[in-house]
């Protein structure tokens, strides 16, 4: 199976419907061929108009859209080289998994022995080479979607697009099937775009995140900038879990702000922030746990320890108000009603200005 991976661009687009509704206000980005790109966001940000956009099924207010070099802007949805998967499957009850897989092969022009060919190559892909015969209804849920990525792929598109693909999956099969995804898309160099609102998911599969929020891109980057480095306290608190704190920056000089959270003092990367009030963003995991009266830290109440398994999870109450940690250590010598002390890991808190 070939890929036809082209890149994607989008050039100040609007997607506006009626007069009071702005879906994408005025965004501009670009998918290198052959990468996977998530759009990340809350319910109503924009980013599945963004992606019914690109796949043809919405028409684009203002801007430019090009799928390699050609402009698509204007182009219904069967004229784009572009395949998507769908939430809900969309699959035949009817029919079996490989006519399912065969059936955008037979309006192509392919001859019957070929799409045959074609389709069990991309169940093959898939880890389903032995379940043509079968129904969709004698399926998981997980082989089902497998299918629908199967059907999608014979029709080796420039760009292949999901939308929410796992949100009908349990926890372990949306594990699965996103590794298997990933797979996919590096083995056969796929440009992909992926929507989700799962946090952990996009982390997981994509080579870069665009988060989305109020019809605007908050932030783009790769996965382990926008978790380390936030740009907003938007994008702290959506992409993975955050403690926001209000602080000082009581200096600033050769890069490093001098910030002061509490009885706590640090330096930290200015990231541009000026003398004044401002935030910083901690991740849990980023929190550490001592003894009370250690030097430069918090002083805190532990009020909950839970146990989930493969970590301990601590809420402690705080002059700055609630702070949430997580503890890979399940045997730490904490007792719920004890006083601490709250310190950071290195890197600890992030500096933001909103």
């Amino acid at each position: 199976m070939q890929s036809n991976a082209a890149s994607v661009v989008f050039e100040n687009i609007t997607k506006a419907f009626g007069k009071d509704v702005v879906a994408v206000d005025d965004i501009s980005l670009s998918v290198e061929a052959g990468k996977l790109v998530t759009l990340l966001g809350p319910s109503g940000c924009g980013k599945t108009t963004t992606l019914r956009m690109i796949a043809g099924l919405e028409m684009a207010t203002k801007g430019r859209i090009l799928i390699g070099e050609r402009d698509v802007t204007r182009l219904p949805a069967t004229d784009r080289d572009v395949s998507m998967v769908f939430q809900s499957y969309a699959l035949f009850p009817h029919m079996t998994v490989l006519e399912n897989v065969s059936y955008g092969l037979k309006f192509s022009g392919f001859p019957k022995v070929e799409v045959r060919e074609r389709a069990l190559a991309g169940l093959d892909l898939v880890g389903l080479k032995d379940y043509g015969a079968r129904l969709p209804s004698e399926l998981s849920g997980g082989q089902q979607q497998r299918v629908a990525v199967a059907r999608a792929l014979v029709l080796e598109p420039q760009v292949l697009l999901f939308d929410e693909p796992l949100s009908n999956l349990d926890a372990k099969l949306r594990r699965q099937v996103r590794e298997d995804i990933r797979d996919i898309q590096t083995k056969l160099g796929l440009t992909v775009v992926y929507v989700t609102h799962d946090q952990e998911e996009a982390l997981a599969v994509s080579d870069r995140i665009i988060v989305m929020n109020r019809a605007v891109i908050a932030q783009d980057g790769a996965p382990r900038d926008l978790y380390d480095a936030p740009a907003s306290r938007f994008v702290a608190d959506f992409i993975g879990e955050a403690n926001i704190f209000d602080c000082t920056v009581e200096s600033v000089s050769d890069g490093k702000a001098a910030v002061a959270l509490g009885t706590y003092r640090t330096a930290l990367p200015a990231r541009g922030i000026q003398p004044g009030k401002a935030f910083v963003a901690v991740r849990p995991n980023r929190v550490a746990i001592a003894a009370a009266g250690a030097a430069n830290a918090i002083p805190g109440d532990l009020k909950k320890i839970t146990y989930v398994g493969r970590h301990l999870e601590y809420f402690i109450d705080t002059a700055l108000g609630p702070v949430f940690a997580v503890d890979p250590d399940v045997n730490a010598d904490f007792q719920r009603g004890q006083s601490v002390s709250v310190t950071f890991a290195e890197p600890g808190p992030v500096l933001l200005s909103n």
